[in-house]
C-alpha cells in the first residue's frame, strides 16, 4: 500500500509538472494586449507577463506609458531589495513586456484586455477601433466594473467573441476576477478567457451582466451608506472603526472609498442607480460634493481623511 500510495504521489506530481510546463509553452506562444497603462492596465499586463504570456501595454498618452514603465522598474527594485524578487527573475518578467502607443500592435494577439477610464462612450470608442485592426478570430475583453457587456460589443462585428473580465485593484494582488458573459457571448469564448483568467493564477466567479456585477453591487451600496453617516454627521473614523471591529473587514468603507477613489466609487453608484432605477441606490449628495471640489480620496491628498 506504501509503494502504490509513493507511486500515485509521483504520478500526481508528474502530470502537474507536465501541465505547469504545457500551461508554460502555451503562454509562450500566445500574445495578449493590454489596452491602457494606467493603474489598472498596468497591473494587468505585468498579471499577465508574471504568468509568462508575450505582453503588449498599449496606450496613446505617451506619459502614461513612461509612468507604467518607472512603476514597474521601483516595484520590482523593491522587491529585489527585500531579497523577494532576483535580478534574473525581473529581466524574465521585463522580456515578456513591450510598451507601444499604437493599435496596430494588437495584431497577432489572441486575446486583448482593455482597461481605459470606466465611460461607456470611451470604451465603446475603443472597442470600434480595435474590431477594425485587430486578427478576425482575436477575443476582446473588457475590465469594466459594471457597464453593459452586450452595449459594448454590439459596436463590434464579433460581438460572440467580447465579454467582461473584471480585475480588482490591485490587480498583480488581488486574487478574484470577475467573469461576464453578454447577451452575445458564445461558449468557445467564455471557456477560453476562463482558461487564461486561471492560468494567471486567478479565482474566478460567474457574474451577472447586471450594473455592479457581483462584487460592486454588494460593496458599493455599503460605501455609499457609510457616506450617508458622515454626511449626518458621524466621524468618518468612528465609522470605519465599528466595520473593522464588528464584521473584520481590513479596511473599513470609507478608507477604501478613498483608496479606490471617490470619484470612481461615485460613477459606480451612479450606474447602478441608473441602471435599476431603484431609490436604494441613490448616490449620496455629499460624494457629488466631493468630487466636485476634487477631494478624490489617496490619489488628490483628501478625501474622507487627509494624505501626505
Amino acid at each position: 500500500m506504501r509503494i502504490e500510495y509513493k507511486i500515485r504521489i509521483l504520478y500526481n506530481d508528474f502530470n502537474k509538472n507536465n501541465k505547469d510546463e504545457h500551461r508554460k509553452e502555451r503562454c509562450k506562444t500566445m500574445k495578449v494586449a493590454v489596452i491602457g497603462a494606467g493603474l489598472m492596465g498596468s497591473g494587468i499586463a505585468q498579471t499577465c507577463a508574471q504568468a509568462g504570456y508575450e505582453v503588449f501595454n498599449i496606450d496613446t498618452y505617451a506619459p502614461a506609458i513612461e509612468k507604467a514603465k518607472n512603476n514597474i522598474d521601483n516595484l520590482f527594485n523593491k522587491k529585489i531589495a527585500k531579497g523577494k524578487m532576483t535580478e534574473e527573475q525581473k529581466a524574465e518578467i521585463l522580456g515578456h513586456l513591450t510598451y507601444s502607443s499604437s493599435f496596430e500592435d494588437v495584431k497577432g494577439a489572441a486575446l486583448i484586455i482593455e482597461a481605459v477610464p470606466e465611460k461607456i462612450d470611451i470604451k465603446k470608442s475603443v472597442f470600434e477601433q480595435l474590431d477594425k485592426v485587430a486578427d478576425p478570430e482575436t477575443m476582446i475583453v473588457s475590465n469594466t466594473s459594471g457597464l453593459s457587456i452586450s452595449e459594448i460589443a454590439a459596436v463590434t462585428k464579433r460581438p460572440n467573441k467580447v465579454m467582461g473580465v473584471h480585475f480588482f485593484y490591485p490587480a498583480p494582488v488581488m486574487k478574484l476576477v470577475e467573469l461576464i458573459r453578454g447577451i452575445a457571448t458564445d461558449d468557445d469564448t467564455y471557456e477560453k478567457v476562463r482558461e487564461f483568467a486561471v492560468n494567471i493564477k486567478k479565482t474566478v466567479v460567474d457574474a451577472p451582466e447586471y450594473p455592479g456585477f457581483l462584487v460592486n453591487r454588494i460593496l458599493v451600496p455599503m460605501q455609499n451608506e457609510a457616506a450617508f453617516m458622515v454626511m449626518e454627521g458621524c466621524k468618518p473614523e468612528d465609522v470605519d472603526t465599528a466595520m473593522k471591529l464588528a464584521c473584520n473587514f481590513p479596511m473599513g468603507p470609507l478608507e477604501l472609498t478613498d483608496f479606490v477613489g471617490v470619484d470612481t466609487m461615485l460613477a459606480t453608484m451612479t450606474g447602478l442607480y441608473n441602471g435599476f432605477h431603484d431609490s436604494k441606490y441613490r448616490p449620496c449628495p455629499l460624494l457629488e460634493t466631493m468630487v466636485k471640489a476634487g477631494h478624490l480620496g489617496r490619489k488628490s491628498g483628501q478625501g474622507f481623511y487627509k494624505y501626505e
